[in-house]
Order: structure tokens, then sequence, then C-alpha cells
């Protein structure tokens, strides 16, 4: 028996939210006894990474038909993955890709499923796991009864701890049907370069506080220095003052780092439902009454003209 993690990488590297679901399925292989097995498709530079965080075993699937993204074909492949580690518990990052991957795999393995899980599973009674609902203004306590369960994990939900193992790389080609690749890409339009929004550990962003696009310099210069990701409220990318991809909120990119700045954005609740499960919100708008004050966990009132780049300086100075 063995847990089952999906290594999903990015840019040739296996994601740091992947890594950190092979750590939270150290905790399921620990209590059953049994040991952890990764899969990874094509051929990641820090493909070592997974024994270091605790991954016996590593399926490698070469077949560069899956670079397009085919949610069928990545299912299919995963629940092959399972049955041939005997597998009753697969393990995902939650993502794009796996949003998508999910309900099929459970549906192939008559599995049980659980999204965007936060907290390590309770074995006290059986197996619970605690996930966030509601874009984050709740959670919830679920047991999963069936034998197979299907679990995502929320970026930045487990903390990084080393648990060395073996790391052994097996070739694996599954089985998959002819509709597996059905879905037919015709082009990808993806954001290289930069820190993503779904992948970064700090963000900051700014919103109409900012006046506009010329005073911009003020979010990306923080940034570079904080090695953030930047963002945007939804006004902001309505006005085209930033792209669209830097949308925050609820209608955009939901985000989860573990701090996440604020500079001139009022706080409307489309835009704390994308960033309420963030660890630290610092917020800075010389409205004292703005709502986004409500959520922060530090706020400073104050003009974003006069305070940022005191603030800049600083962390200049710190970092």
């Amino acid at each position: 028996m063995s847990v089952l993690v999906f290594l999903e990488s990015s840019e040739g590297q296996i994601k740091k939210s992947a890594l950190e679901a092979l750590v939270f399925a150290g905790h399921i292989a620990s209590h059953e006894q049994s040991q952890i097995v990764g899969v990874v498709f094509g051929q990641p530079s820090n493909l070592t990474e997974a024994g270091t965080y605790g991954a016996a075993r590593i399926l490698n699937i070469t077949d560069s038909r899956f670079s397009a993204m085919d949610a069928q074909a990545f299912a299919e492949a995963l629940a092959g993955a399972a049955r041939h580690a005997g597998s009753n518990t697969v393990v995902l990052a939650k993502s794009a890709l796996a949003d998508s991957v999910m309900a099929k795999l459970a549906s192939m393995l008559d599995a049980t499923a659980a999204t965007n899980v936060v907290a390590q599973p309770d074995f006290s009674n059986g197996f619970s796991v605690k996930r966030s609902i509601f874009t984050g203004k709740a959670f919830e306590n679920v047991k999963l009864t069936a034998s197979h369960k299907v679990i995502s994990v929320k970026k930045n939900a487990v903390a990084m701890v080393e648990n060395p193992a073996a790391g052994t790389i097996e070739e694996f080609t599954p089985s998959l049907s002819a509709k597996a690749f059905a879905i037919k890409s015709l082009a990808t339009d993806k954001t290289t370069g930069e820190v993503l929004l779904s992948d970064a550990e700090i963000v900051v962003s700014g919103g109409r506080g900012l006046k506009g696009p010329e005073n911009w310099g003020m979010v990306t210069d923080m940034a570079k220095i904080l090695g953030a990701a930047t963002g945007c409220s939804k006004p902001v990318s309505d006005l085209h003052w930033r792209p669209h991809h830097e949308h925050v909120g609820q209608t955009g990119i939901k985000v989860s780092p573990n701090l996440y700045v604020a500079i001139g954005i009022s706080g409307a609740i489309q835009h704390v439902a994308g960033i309420s499960s963030s660890k630290v919100i610092v917020a800075i708008n010389k409205d004292a009454d703005a709502p986004i004050f409500k959520v922060a966990t530090y706020g400073i009132v104050g003009d974003a003209f006069d305070v940022v780049p005191k603030l800049t300086d600083a962390l200049k100075s710190a970092i």
C-alpha cells in the first residue's frame, strides 16, 4: 500500500506546492505505515527534491503529449499510477490543472474527494480533513469514509519539513483510452519571466489609489525587493492600467501567500474574497475607514505616495 502524490511541474521544475503535498502525504503514510510514491510528467530539473521530502519511489511519465495539459489524459494517467502503486489515497496540490483533474480522477477510482484542504488529516475518528469553503470565509471538517480518497491541498497550508527517502526513479507508461487526448490545444498564452500569482509566497498589489499606471513603479519596486508577484484590484485591470492576469479577487485569481501587501486598495468584498486565505495582510490606505483594514493583520493609514517609498527604502536596508 502507498500514498500517491501528483508532482505537478511548471517551467521545468516541480512546484513548491507539490513538495508541500508530499509533506502532507507523509503524515498519511506514517499513520498507515506505507510509503509515498510520486508521479511526475516530463523531466523537471529538481526531481531529486521529491526524495528529500519523502518520495520513496517516483513514477516518471515522459510522454510529450502531456504538455498539452489535457485533464482527461492526466486523470487516466494518475488513476493508472494509483493502481500500479497500490495507492488508496491520491494527493494533489491545488492548482488550475488539479481542479480540472480531481472529479475525473475520483470517479475513475470510485473515491471520495476533498478539495482546498488546509490542515493535516485527523485520524482520531476515521479519516477527517479540514477544508476552506465559501472563498476562504469559513472552514468545514469532512470525514472521508470510502476506501479510496483524492485530496487537494491548498498552497502554504503545510510547513515544509524534509523527510529524506530513496526517491528511486522508475519509468512508467500509463494505459490510456482513445479519448485521453481528444481535446487539442491550438495555442497557449502563458506568462513567463516573472513570479506567478498562483505560486507566489509574497504578493504586492495596487489599487486605484495609485491614480494611474505611471505610478506602478512603487508596486514593482517593492515586489522586486521582496521577490514577490505583483497583483491589482479589478478596477485597475478594467481600466487597463495592469494586465488582467494580475487581477486578484473573487472573479480573478484567488491567492494564499504568506504575505499580501495591499497598496491603495479600498477592500471591496470581491477583492477580500480573493485574498482571505493569505496568512498576513498588510494594508496601506489614506482612508482610515477603508474596508481593507477590517481584514488586515497590520494597517498603515497614510498616503501611499508618502508611505511606500519610505517602506521600500527600509526594506532595501533590511534585506
